[in-house]
C-alpha cells in the first residue's frame, strides 16, 4: 500500500467529518449536530476536530456548500454533453432526484441551513445560481434559449432552483428517482417557457 502524505490523511479525515455532519443533520437536524456526535460518527477524537475546524459553526457553515459541490459533480456526470439545452435540463432535473435518492438527508441540510448556517446557505445558493446561469448563457449562445438578458437568466436560475427544492420535498423519497408525471410536467413547463423549439434556434447576441 502507498503511504499517504499528511495532506492526504487530513483530507480523508475532513471528508469523514463532513460526511458524519451531513448524516447527523440529515437525520436529526443542525441542533443535534454537536462536536461530540460528529466526531463519534466519524470515528475520530474530539481534539482532531479542532485541527480542521476552529469551531462547530465553521463546519456547519461549510457543510452545505461542500454537499452542493458534490451534488453538482453527481449531476454533471449524468449529462449527455451532446444533447441540446432542453434535454440537458431534463437530465439535470432527473439527476437531482437520483441524488436525493442516494442522499435523502440533503433537503433537511438545505432547508435548515437558512436558520442554523446562514453563511453556508448564502454561499450554496450563489454557487448553484452561478452554475445555472453559466449553463443558460451557453444555451443562449447556441440559439437554444430565447432572448433573455443575463439579469433575467439569473431570475430563471432561481425559479428553477426553487422548483427543484419544492418538488424534491413533495415527490422525492422511497429510494427512487423522479416520478414519471413529475418529469413530464417539468419538461412541458420549462420547454414552453425557456427553450426554443426544434428548428427555431436563432442565435442571439
Amino acid at each position: 500500500m502507498l503511504k499517504l502524505s499528511r495532506n492526504e490523511r487530513n483530507d480523508i479525515v475532513k471528508r469523514r467529518l463532513f460526511k458524519a455532519a451531513a448524516d447527523i443533520v440529515g437525520e436529526m437536524g443542525y441542533a443535534e449536530a454537536s462536536v461530540a456526535r460528529i466526531t463519534a460518527r466519524a470515528g475520530v477524537a474530539q481534539g482532531t476536530f479542532y485541527t480542521h475546524f476552529p469551531n462547530r459553526q465553521d463546519l456547519l457553515d461549510r457543510l452545505l456548500p461542500e454537499l452542493g459541490q458534490d451534488m453538482l459533480a453527481f449531476i454533471k456526470a449524468r449529462i449527455d454533453t451532446g444533447a441540446d439545452a432542453r434535454a440537458q435540463e431534463e437530465q439535470r432535473f432527473r439527476a437531482f432526484f437520483d441524488y436525493l435518492a442516494e442522499q435523502p438527508g440533503f433537503l433537511r441540510v438545505l432547508n435548515e441551513a437558512e436558520i442554523f448556517a446562514p453563511e453556508g446557505h448564502r454561499r450554496h445558493i450563489d454557487n448553484i445560481a452561478r452554475n445555472y446561469v453559466s449553463l443558460f448563457r451557453r444555451g443562449r449562445a447556441a440559439g437554444e434559449i430565447g432572448d433573455f438578458t443575463d439579469a433575467e437568466l439569473e431570475v430563471v436560475a432561481h425559479i428553477f432552483m426553487g422548483a427543484r427544492g419544492y418538488l424534491g420535498q413533495r415527490y422525492a423519497g422511497g429510494g427512487s428517482g423522479a416520478p414519471a408525471h413529475v418529469m413530464s410536467a417539468y419538461s412541458k413547463l420549462v420547454g414552453g417557457l425557456l427553450f426554443r423549439a426544434g428548428g427555431d434556434k436563432r442565435r442571439t447576441t
